[in-house]
């Protein structure tokens, strides 16, 4: 796990680094183009692609160290509609699906990358059980009030109000022998080469991390059911969507941009001229130490990546506040095993942000950190 920790961690620096040039330049070419231009589609589609691609990765990182994932209000009956618009395209014909998922069973409080996963892992379970002679996938959703910890219909819950996702095969069944392993990581009854027997237990570990339960019933020769259930969330609204184009305000500060990645440092170019900044970008760190060096008060804010050759982001930044103590900070990076939220605080960085950034996102990190240094 250690080995898998360190792998994720590479993996997830260098993929960010590309992801954040494709969202960079797609947030850039999406307000050039208007609705009704087709590009303007096609731009749309890169986006959502590519912000998929960031939550997997970071779906990796998570498991490999554990830590927690951010978590937002979502309707469950959304999210499994998403995951079943995207499986209808790619099972075979020989598989019906059938789905009850109108249903508004509430909001959840989850990861929703983590929630896709629990529910394409058990539908594809069901997939490949129903490969050879074809069947039935029929998902539900509903609620269910736990009154007694006890309660059969929701064993091992605490007392309050669930949404509960069934998902059912009519495949051939689990062995008694088998079923009470299912759960458990590596284990697997498919092929060599079909599957790690990962699936379920990392389905296992995200639902009871989400507060909630998942069981499994199966009888041979007639098919398994899997039933998920989540805490409902009292009240609460959903993400606000991103803000138009044009509510982004014009900044007017000089910002001194630094990273190792061309491509990058290009993406921030065209973002900063976007939002009105003056600014110098340079791909060398010991370039922007010299050019700050020579004119510390020129700039009113620096923005740096954290892994680069020659100075890292941690060492420009005690270079940068030794000539100038009160130069606002914001350390970017895809990934760092020595670098997180906490460690840039307790430095005295002002923002930490992580790759790949979003045009939104990176104005409002900017407003932030000026706004709180003129206060």
């Amino acid at each position: 796990m250690e080995a898998l920790g360190t792998l994720a961690g590479g993996i997830a620096h260098e993929f960010n680094n590309i992801l954040a040039i494709i969202l960079g330049f797609a947030d850039l070419a999406r307000r050039d183009v208007t609705e009704a231009d087709r590009l303007c589609q096609y731009v749309r589609e890169i986006r959502v692609a590519g912000h998929r691609a960031k939550d997997l990765v970071q779906q990796i990182v998570t498991f490999s160290n554990r830590s927690d994932v951010e978590r937002t209000p979502e309707k469950f009956n959304l999210l499994v509609q998403d995951v079943l618009q995207l499986l209808q395209a790619s099972f075979p014909a020989t598989i019906e699906i059938r789905h009850n998922t109108a249903n508004d069973v509430g909001i959840v409080w989850v990861n929703a990358t983590q929630m896709h996963q629990v529910v394409m892992n058990l539908c594809a379970n069901a997939e490949h059980a129903m490969r050879d002679t074809g069947g039935v996938l029929t998902v539900d959703l509903d609620s269910v009030e736990v009154e007694t910890p006890a309660q059969t219909d929701a064993p091992h819950l605490p007392p309050g109000s669930y949404a509960r996702l069934t998902i059912r095969d009519t495949g051939p069944g689990i062995s008694p022998k088998v079923i009470g392993h299912i759960f458990e990581p590596f284990f697997t009854t498919k092929d060599t080469g079909e599957g790690t027997g990962m699936g379920l237990a990392i389905v296992h570990g995200i639902v009871t991390n989400h507060g909630g339960d998942i069981t499994v019933e199966s009888t041979a020769g007639t098919g398994t059911t899997f039933r998920v259930y989540l805490p409902r969330c009292a009240s609460a609204k959903r993400s606000e969507m991103s803000l138009p184009p044009s509510t982004l305000p014009l900044g007017r500060e000089r910002i001194l941009f630094i990273d190792d990645e061309a491509a990058l440092v290009q993406v921030a170019e065209g973002m900063l001229a976007h939002l009105g900044y003056d600014f110098q970008a340079v791909s060398n760190s010991r370039e922007a130490l010299t050019i700050f060096q020579a004119a510390p008060n020129d700039f009113d804010l620096v923005i740096t990546d954290m892994t680069m050759p020659g100075l890292t982001g941690e060492a420009l930044t005690h270079e940068f506040r030794r000539l100038r103590p009160d130069i606002p900070i914001i350390l970017c990076t895809g990934f760092s095993h020595v670098m997180d939220a906490a460690k840039a605080q307790a430095m005295g960085i002002d923002a930490f942000l992580l790759k790949p950034l979003a045009l939104k996102d990176l104005d409002l990190a900017i407003r932030q950190v000026c706004n709180g240094r003129r206060a």
